[in-house]
């Protein structure tokens, strides 16, 4: 090994060992001083911040009132109307549904169907377990 690649290795580890005893330093600060203990209390504060304690639902009054308009709408559709009209209608209604019975625990399988007799007769059926859990739909 030549002299010159032996001063310049030296000089590495030598800036390398400045650098870590200053890192080193300065997390001792930080510690002594109570820097390090309030910063990782606010990362812990941020973090417990950022995650939801419960699932995030919209008020139940909100979700009765979307029924209830939805309803109202799906019975005055003129005649005539396009058909996609009212498929959009009901399915806006059927998700609204399908999210009353989330917020009361109600099961369905709403979601699940085919649009048809079965489809209709699960909205029935929803309908009246709402309304005996206390949800006037309609």
């Amino acid at each position: 090994m030549s002299p010159l690649t032996s001063a310049v290795l030296y000089l590495a580890l030598l800036t390398a060992a400045m650098a870590a005893s200053f890192a080193l330093l300065g997390l001792l600060v930080r510690a002594f001083s109570g820097q390090l203990a309030s910063d990782l209390r606010a990362r812990r504060r941020a973090r417990e911040r950022d995650l939801p304690l419960a699932p995030v639902h919209r008020p139940v009054e909100a979700v009765a009132a979307d029924l209830r308009r939805l309803s109202r709408q799906l019975d005055v559709v003129p005649a005539g109307s396009p058909q996609v009209r009212r498929r959009g209608f009901q399915a806006a209604y059927d998700d609204v549904l399908v999210e009353a019975a989330g917020q009361f625990g109600v099961a369905t399988t709403l979601r699940g169907l085919p649009p048809g007799f079965a489809r209709d007769v699960e909205r029935l059926r929803l309908e009246t377990a709402l309304a005996d859990a206390g949800l006037a739909v309609r």
